[in-house]
Order: structure tokens, then sequence, then C-alpha cells
């Protein structure tokens, strides 16, 4: 699970399933909550890890070893440059080359009219019909197609959306933001469908970057940001279905 997808989550957990109330309980309910869908993830993880191991992994197992280096007392200032130079600015790096372009993009798409309408809001009603389907809504479907560059703008995207405001917005109030996605046809159903799309949808852009560079192929690439994501679609698809067959929903 990207590490991006927390802050999405815990505020899902907080509005719709634990409530606003500081205290011990409320506390420990929302770390168990939150416990509880990493595990999910983790077990997934496992379960596909094995699927494609007797699928498209199938093959002869191969030996691997690893030869330790000698020893040497580490050399903290050539720890610390090579740290820096190796990997945060090849991070901050890969993030600005997608992100930069992506948050242009999403300014074009909500500043840039329609017939009356934006191309943000032509975009999610598009994407409705086939996002309520797996219990979610095409204002979230878009939001996480959006958010590709970095999961933590999911829930400002959202926000944007639903408000119909030119730029990315952001609610320190959890009950004003509870409140708007009541008001914009959220339930229990659609709060727990996006806490598992947000769990088990496509790795972010950085992520992706990386696979390309250490795998030199687009086609794991291409099935490291397939598979997560038909599994996210198919585990919110049977929920939904489920919840609504039992009336729930």
């Amino acid at each position: 699970m990207d590490g991006g997808a927390f802050p999405t989550l815990i505020a899902i957990i907080s509005m719709f399933f634990v409530g606003f109330q500081a205290g011990p309980v409320s506390g420990l309910l929302s770390t168990l909550l939150l416990t509880g869908v990493i595990v999910l993830g983790v077990c997934m993880t496992f379960l596909i890890s094995r699927l494609l191991s007797k699928t498209i992994l199938k093959g002869v197992p191969s030996s691997f070893t690893l030869e330790l280096p000698p020893y040497r007392r580490p050399q903290i200032g050539k720890v610390i440059l090579r740290s820096i130079f190796d990997r945060t600015l090849f991070v901050l790096g890969r993030a600005a080359a997608v992100a930069a372009p992506a948050g242009l993009l999403i300014w074009l798409l909500a500043n840039i009219t329609v017939g009356d309408l934006s191309l943000l809001a032509h975009c999610t009603g598009f994407l409705d019909p086939f996002a309520r389907l797996f219990g979610l809504d095409g204002v979230i479907l878009m939001a996480f197609i959006l958010g590709f560059p970095a999961n933590e703008i999911v829930i400002p995207i959202i926000i944007m959306s639903y408000m119909a405001t030119g730029s990315l917005v952001e609610m320190d109030n959890l009950n004003a933001l509870k409140e708007l996605l009541v008001s914009n046809g959220w339930t229990w159903l659609t709060a727990v469908c996006t806490m598992l799309f947000s769990l088990m949808h496509w790795p972010c852009s950085t992520t992706c970057l990386t696979i390309r560079k250490e795998t030199q192929s687009w086609k794991w690439t291409a099935v490291s940001f397939l598979v997560p994501t038909a599994t996210g679609l198919i585990i919110c698809g049977a929920v939904a279905s489920v919840a609504r067959l039992c009336g729930l929903a």
C-alpha cells in the first residue's frame, strides 16, 4: 500500500466510522480500524503474489546467493551525501517530472468550461455510471485518476469537484467535510469502497517510474499498474453488489 493513502484512510475512518469525539475509546477504535485495513492490504498482497507465482511468474525456482562485503566503519559525511543525491533528489526529480504536468492538467480541467460546465465536471459525469458499479461515483474515480502523481491530493480534488472551485481546496474541519460528502451522496458503502480502492489501486507515479527504472521493462510496469487496479475494482464491485443485494445500501 502506498503511504500516501494514509491521510485518505484516516479521514474516512474518522468521519464515517469513529466520530469526532476525542478520547481513548475513539482513538483505540480508529487505530484498530486502520490496522485492520493495513492487515487486509498485506493479506491481499500475499494472495496476489501467490496467484502470480502460479501463473505469469511460474517457472523453475532460481538460487540466490548474497555475498556480504567486508565490514568498514561508516563515513557519516559520505552516507549523508549519497542519501541526498542517490535517494532524495532522485525521488524529488521523478515526482516533479510528473507532478508539474499533472498540476497543469488539473488546473485546466477545473477552469476551462464547455457549456457552463468545467471539463472536470464533464469527465466526472462521464465516469459516474461506471464508478457507481463499484460503490464510488464519478468524482471519486476522477480524483484517483488525477491523484496519480500523489495520493495525498485525492481528497482535495474531491472537495474541489464537489464545491465546483477552480483550485485545490483543503478542509481542516472534518465535520464540514463530512457534511459536504454526505450532501453529495456519500453513504457508509461509499466510504468503505473508497477506502478499499485507496488501499488497492494503482501505485503512484514515482513508484511506477522506479519500477520502470529497476526492471527496464514497460511490460512489468504495466503489470504493476494493472494488477492492483483490477484487484481494487473487483473487491469494490463485490462489496457493493453484496451490500445492495442484502438491502444494506
